[in-house]
This record gives structure tokens, sequence and C-alpha cells, in this order.
């Protein structure tokens, strides 16, 4: 290709098309998540997203929410990234990690809580910090450290870590590394002594970890630290004082996102089949650390993503029941679950719903959905509702991304499946977009510009788009989640297909004007639609897996596609 886009008219009209959108909002605080509830129940800090410029990426800054009067305030100025606010045990500090000192590595940073003055850095080892948790007991830090070699997570872009040499973000880095840097550990940092002493052995890559009461770890570890060791990893206990390790679960499928309750005598752990690290929906697992006894909370069919205690005898849950977000409480000693909110649109992050204990009784979320902009609201209470950067460009967005609906229609099998819709505001046939989520365990669920400015867009200029959600696809159980493994661009292609036709069927779908556009997993199934049949005029495959020889034995996490 040798014309430059930049100078044609679609290429202007798509530019203006995000400047109305996104000018209006530029250097205000329009997103939210890692919501961190303060004890008293009065504050609410939370990463929030702003945007300088339409060729800038987002930064996030820690931001407070006054739980009473609604009103937003940014906390901290960068330069580069806040995020991840966590408050003290006795609530006077507030901790971040932030990489304003060098551009990709993140150090931890904290805050008195009057928010007077620069925020102090905590001493800690080198490496890479992931996450960190303060002590129940006082004001000493539990750090997650990566080694500079570490593989990323496929939703953190892949790869090995590392920070801003300086260099241009087009050059080529040649990198070589050591088995000590590709480990994953644990430390303990005295925050107000300035020292910090490693927890987990040498032999054991930590992939979480946090509290579980004041005097045990719980983590999902295990004894490779390659991004493909993860799916056999195990639940354990760690003494912070030796690092002595005791197994609490081992499962078939995957763990993570373990949580104990303040005494330290319950243990909540997410356990689902999984594709990626850091994306599970699955069931919700209570352990008694005293007698080893487990249950599986009985969700009436929700898929559960997040977990946080209130208090030793409750515990707060939010996930997907098909396409519904539900959040939930689970009473430890009743040994019932009551719906606290449950709603077509969701809450949380870019990823999958989460939501956070406020106080005795209330939960707090950051809420949105394609027609609903996110704000953070109060569930339960009489609490204030913050708007999330309210400006004109969202209502022009607002203005033009047509219509929206949750089709169903059936497979060639007869299985019922589940999908989003957006339609311009104008009569069909359209063209229509079938965009194919990636995985393929994850799922597709109504949130604000359905997780890309791209649908918006797309309806604007009058394509109809829609998500489905196939075999695979998370918010159905287990089972549904595991009926693509060993059948990849099986019969989850059959459901993409009969939902194309299911749309063409009702006029909503021009046949003649169909394409067909999806990253990783759904890469791989854009590629293999178009390879099948010739119903797609066009196809955008990302990031696709072309080749299932060099994806086993080339990546970093050839396990998967063993299953």
């Amino acid at each position: 290709m040798t014309e430059d886009l930049r100078g044609t008219e679609r290429y202007q009209a798509v530019r203006e098309h995000f400047r109305r959108a996104l000018e209006p909002g530029f250097g205000r605080i329009t997103g939210g998540r890692d919501l961190a509830p303060s004890s008293d129940a009065r504050t609410v800090a939370f990463t929030g997203t702003k945007l300088e410029s339409l060729d800038a990426e987002p930064a996030t800054r820690v931001c407070s929410f006054d739980t009473r009067s609604g009103s937003v305030e940014e906390l901290t100025g960068g330069p580069n990234n806040d995020h991840m606010p966590r408050w003290s045990a006795d609530g006077e500090m507030l901790g971040f990690l932030s990489d304003r000192a060098v551009g990709g590595r993140d150090r931890v940073y904290v805050l008195g809580r009057d928010i007077v003055g620069e925020a102090r850095e905590c001493p800690g080892p080198t490496g890479e910090l992931e996450y960190f948790e303060w002590c129940p007991s006082g004001r000493s830090m539990l750090l997650g450290v990566a080694g500079r070699g570490v593989d990323k997570a496929g939703v953190q872009g892949s790869g090995a870590s590392s920070g801003d040499d300086g260099d241009v973000a087009w050059l080529p880095e040649v990198r070589s590394t050591t088995g000590s840097d590709q480990w994953r550990s644990v430390w303990l940092c005295d925050y107000e002594g300035g020292t910090s002493r490693r927890i987990s052995n040498e032999k054991t890559n930590v992939w979480e970890c946090t509290w579980a009461g004041p005097d045990t770890l719980a983590a999902i570890v295990s004894d490779q630290p390659g991004e493909g060791a993860w799916y056999g990893a195990r639940l354990v206990t760690i003494d912070p004082r030796d690092g002595t390790e005791s197994t609490v679960l081992k499962s078939e499928v995957q763990l993570g996102a373990p949580c104990g309750s303040p005494s330290g005598r319950h243990l909540a752990v997410l356990e689902a089949v999984c594709s990626d690290r850091m994306v599970l929906a699955g069931d919700l697992v209570v352990i008694d650390l005293r007698d080893g006894s487990r249950r599986v909370v009985e969700t009436s069919g929700v898929d559960v993503t997040h977990a946080v205690w209130r208090n030793d005898d409750h515990v707060v849950f939010s996930g997907l029941r098909n396409l519904d977000t539900v959040v939930g409480e689970y009473d430890v000693a009743a040994q019932s679950v009551t719906e606290r909110w449950t709603g077509e649109d969701t809450c949380g992050g870019p990823l999958y719903p989460t939501a956070w204990p406020l106080g005795r009784d209330d939960i707090v979320m950051v809420r949105h959905g394609y027609k609903q902009p996110p704000t953070i609201e109060v569930v339960g209470g009489e609490g204030g509702r913050g708007d999330l950067g309210g400006h004109e460009g969202r209502d022009y967005l607002l203005s033009v991304n047509g219509s929206f609906e949750r089709p169903s229609w059936g497979s060639a099998d007869g299985t019922e499946i589940h999908g989003l819709l957006c339609v311009p505001d104008r009569a069909g046939p359209h063209p229509l977009v079938l965009f194919v989520h990636g995985g393929p365990i994850a799922a597709h669920r109504n949130s604000w510009m359905l997780r890309s400015p791209l649908v918006p867009l797309l309806v604007a200029r009058g394509f109809a788009v829609l998500l489905p959600n196939p075999r695979g696809s998370t918010g159905r159980g287990q089972k549904f989640a595991a009926a693509v493994i060993g059948d990849m661009g099986g019969a989850d292609a059959d459901d993409l297909l009969a939902g194309v036709d299911s749309l063409i069927e009702r006029g909503v779908a021009d046949p003649d004007r169909i394409g067909v556009a999806g990253g990783s997993y759904g890469g791989f199934v854009t590629a293999q639609l178009v390879a099948h049949t010739n119903r797609f005029a066009a196809a955008v495959a990302i990031s696709p897996v072309t080749d299932w020889y060099s994806q086993h034995f080339g990546s970093n996490i050839g396990a998967w596609d063993q299953w």
C-alpha cells in the first residue's frame, strides 16, 4: 500500500467522529476501576482514566469518590501513570502504584490521609512490582515482585516485561534473560523502617498472593515460572515468618483470585476453566482453613469473576449469568446467597464484572452499559452517584450509536446462542460486522462502547454490529465454557454463522455486505471462517493464530491447546 490514508476523506471523517466523541473530555477523568473503599465508608479511592489528546495513550490517576456528595476528585498528578490505590488497615495511609520515576516500572508510593504533600516512595526490591497489599495488623506491605524477564499475560499485552529505556517506540528491542529474572516472588516491606525481605522460596513461582488474616498468606503458585505453568497452579498458604507452604487446593482446571476473611478462618478462591491468566469466570469456592472443608457456593448459575470479604461471615461476589451482571453476597454461616443487584448493563472494568463491599451493608461499583456512560454508584444505601466525566462528547456518542438489543438464535445442533446487537437508526438491511471475542473462554457483555470505540463508529457509519457469545463463552456455566476445548473453530464457528443467518432472515443484515473481525482467538476464527465460506465480503484478523504448530511450540502458552 502506497497511499497515505490520512489524506483521504474517509480518514478525516473517522477522525472527526473521534474528535467529537473524545475532545470534550480531554484532561478529565472519564473512567474508573480498582475501587478501594475506606474503612469509614465515606471515601472510595479508585483508578481513574483520562485522555489528553487523540494521539496520546490514556493516562491513569488515583482519584476519590465521596459517597455522600457524589463528588469525584483527582488526587495524584503523575507524571506517567498512578493506579491501584489501597488504604492501610488504620485508614491513615493511601498507597498506590506509580511509574512516575521510570516509565513502565511501578513502585509503591504512599500519601497521608489528608492527601497533603508529595507522595513518599516505599522501599522495595528490584524488579517489576505487579501488586501490593497492606498488612491487616500494621503498616507493613505485601509486595508482588516479578523479575525483569517474566512473561506478561495475554490481557497485559503478552511478551516480556520491560520499562521505558528512552528509545523510540518503534525501535526493535534485543533482550537476553537469565533464569533468575523469570520468576515471581512475594516480599514483605516495612514501610516505616525502610526495609524489605523475601517471603516466598526461590523454587516457587507466586502468580498472586493475598493476606488470609493477619498471620497467613494465601497464594496461587507453581513450580515453574513460564506462563504455561499457570494452567496447573495450586492454592497454598504461606507462613510470612519463614515462607513455609501448605497446599490447600489443587484443581483439574484453573485457580485464581484468592481472598481471605479478616480473621483468616475462611478463604475464597475462583475455580474455572480458563484460556487466559487473569481472565477467570467460574465457581466460587469457600474453604475453612481450620479443617480444610470446602464448599462450592450455589450462585444460581452465576459465573463468578470477583469476590471480596465484607467481614468474617459475608463475601461479596460479582459475575455473569448469561448476559446479565449479578452482584451477590454469600453468608458463610447460613450457607445462603442474597442477590444484591442484577442488571442488563454491567459493572467493573474492561474484562469482567467487579464490585466491592462498602461499610456494613452497601456495595459500590462502576456501572456502565452501551447506553449508560460510566458512573460510580452505591447499591443499597442513599449515597451519591459519581459521574465519571459526563460531557457533550458522550452525548454525541449516545446520539449516533443506534439501537441496542440482546438477540438469541439456534445453532446448527439446536443449541441456543446469545449475543449483543447494535443497529443504526435507519431502515435495513444493513451491512453487518461480526465481532468475535478472544479467549476463547471470555464473553461480550453490555459495557460502555462494548469495550471498543469501533462499535459506535461503525454504527454511526451505517453498519450493524453483532457481538455473539458462542460455545466457549462465560456466563453459562463451566460445561458451556469447556465445550470449545478440543473443538476450537468447530461448533463455536457454527454458532457464529447461525447468528449471521438469523439477522439475514430478520432483514437486519444485507447478505452481500457482511464482514468479520476479531483479535487473538477471535482472529483465528476470523481467518478460519473466510477460509471455509464465501459469505464474508471483508475480514480483519487481529493477532490471529494461523498455525497451531507454531502456536504450540513457539508461544509461551503451549500448554493451553493440549486440552
